[in-house]
């Protein structure tokens, strides 16, 4: 069984990495997705 102390921290890392995904992937609207880099 894992501390209350760590559950939240890896919570908190969860939410904030599916913030960012949300963010990457436009909330299913392709206007606000970003860019992706097609020719390197």
């Amino acid at each position: 069984m894992e501390s209350t102390n760590d559950f939240l921290t890896k919570l908190h890392d969860k939410q904030q990495k599916d913030e960012q995904n949300r963010k990457r992937q436009g909330k299913n609207n392709p206007s606000e997705k970003l860019p992706t880099n097609r020719n390197k």
